[in-house]
């Protein structure tokens, strides 16, 4: 099978984005949009990936890691130039080189493959990726003549009134026989209004040299979208999520809003679970089937088991077991864990803690780093005091534990199983198994005291 290359053009500055953060790590549903790009360009087959960095380097290797090599552009003199400096890594390669630029988070792998196969079956050296645009400013034209064979591309500015009637649009992405596309880039001239080499420079160069130059036309244009400012990142994250959603629909989860519903691309979501209008779903979430997330809760990398309700509430890095449920206005901070069939009511926070099966914590109450077993009653209105002003400290509930309303656990401290709290305590030393804790002062009633009053 022919080897097949792909560089990724990612050094851009994107001056145009006004923005501190390097162009292609804005992110689009949830990750950087090179991100998304390598993703698809790995699931279309590739052997070996390289990407073309300039401004940012260092962040983009951070991100990518390992799942690219990478040339460094250190002045930005055009696309050609750009590609140029895979040189010393493709140019003695047999096979096929994707060319395609880190700003199009949109094009998916199925897309990619057909150009690949589109490219191989008509014995092209160089393939153009375009699309039917019904409003082609801006963009490129693809001019074919009346064979439909491909002539030339035409950038907007130097196209004749005729040429510029043209619906076809270069999208910016190219499949080359390897070994001629980077001979072609070394015959690039500079001589145009921006001083700069340019890579469609290399299809007529193709032509000149009788090769045979294709057009592949893909079905969805919304994919050829290159983001350049903050209103096509917009539009960008608008298509993604419209996508997203759709998926998930069609694979048996109901979006009651799908306009007003916000999922990023890794989430993941199980048959016949019901997400409500406003809800943000972030990461790499894992949401059971049969659950239920209601109407503007946010849950951002947490792992959530089969039938769990999740009722306005605010979730992070956090996992909840099956037939658990928290809410309304409930929040589960970082590394929290909620065993099954956990009832976490209304105004109820959770930081670093770990609360066992069957146990119930219903409402105005802190739990934060705390082990909590199971079968556990938490009055409202309950503080575990874990932070001393320097350091935090841990607390341990056992099994079948009562905690009356508004008590104080004051950590470090142990409260071992069959225990109760008497509400209005504060816990500052350990309770022995069986026993009942009272730490709050005797009421002592006054008296007549009102008539002592001036009225």
């Amino acid at each position: 099978m022919t080897k097949r290359n792909a560089i990724i053009l990612a050094a851009g500055q994107g001056s145009r984005m006004k923005s501190k953060l390097y162009k292609v790590l804005h992110p689009v549903a949830g990750k950087p949009m090179v991100e998304h790009v390598v993703e698809q360009v790995e699931l279309a087959g590739t052997d070996r990936v390289v990407t073309i960095v300039g401004f940012g380097a260092e962040k983009v290797k951070e991100y990518l890691g390992n799942r690219s090599e990478y040339a460094l552009q250190e002045e930005q003199l055009g696309t050609g130039h750009a590609v140029l400096q895979a040189a010393s890594l493709l140019k003695d390669q047999e096979g096929v080189t994707l060319v395609i630029c880190g700003d199009t988070p949109l094009l998916t792998s199925e897309t990619l493959k057909d150009l690949f196969d589109y490219h191989q079956e008509k014995g092209a050296k160089a393939t153009i990726l375009t699309a039917f645009a019904e409003d082609p400013t801006g963009y490129g034209r693809v001019i074919r003549d009346e064979l439909g064979i491909v002539e030339k591309i035409v950038e907007q500015k130097d196209a004749t009134h005729e040429e510029a009637r043209v619906q076809e649009i270069n999208t910016g992405t190219y499949c080359f026989d390897n070994k001629m596309l980077f001979d072609a880039l070394t015959k690039v001239g500079n001589k145009n209004s921006q001083g700069e080499y340019y890579l469609p420079d290399v299809i007529e160069i193709m032509k000149d040299n009788n090769q045979i130059v294709a057009a592949y036309r893909m079905k969805n244009f919304d994919e050829a979208l290159g983001v350049n400012d903050r209103i096509a990142l917009a539009e960008a994250n608008r298509t993604m999520r419209e996508r997203i959603n759709y998926n998930h629909m069609k694979n048996g989860v109901t979006l009651i809003d799908p306009k007003g519903t916000y999922i990023d691309s890794d989430v993941q979501i199980g048959s016949d679970t019901i997400v409500e209008a406003g809800v943000i779903l972030k990461g790499k979430t894992i949401i059971g089937e049969d659950c239920f997330i209601g109407a503007h809760s946010e849950i951002n990398n947490c792992q959530i088991g089969d039938r769990v309700r999740v009722v306005s509430s605010n979730l992070e890095d956090s996992k909840m077991a099956n037939d658990s449920n928290i809410g309304p206005y409930s929040h589960l901070r970082p590394n929290s864990t909620i065993g099954e069939r956990v009832h976490l009511g209304n105004f109820v926070e959770v930081k670093n803690a770990v609360i066992d099966e069957d146990s119930k914590v219903g409402h105005l109450t802190y739990v934060g780093d705390a082990d909590l077993g199971k079968n556990i009653n938490v009055g409202c209105g309950t503080i575990f005091v874990n932070y001393d002003g320097k350091n935090k400290h841990r607390a341990t509930v056992g099994d079948n534990v009562f905690i009356g309303c508004n008590a104080n656990l004051v950590a470090p401290v142990l409260v071992e199983k069959n225990t109760y709290i008497a509400a209005g305590s504060t816990i500052t030393s350990d309770v022995p198994e069986g026993s009942l804790a009272i730490a709050r002062a005797r009421q002592e009633n006054k008296a007549d005291y009102f008539k002592k009053l001036p009225h």
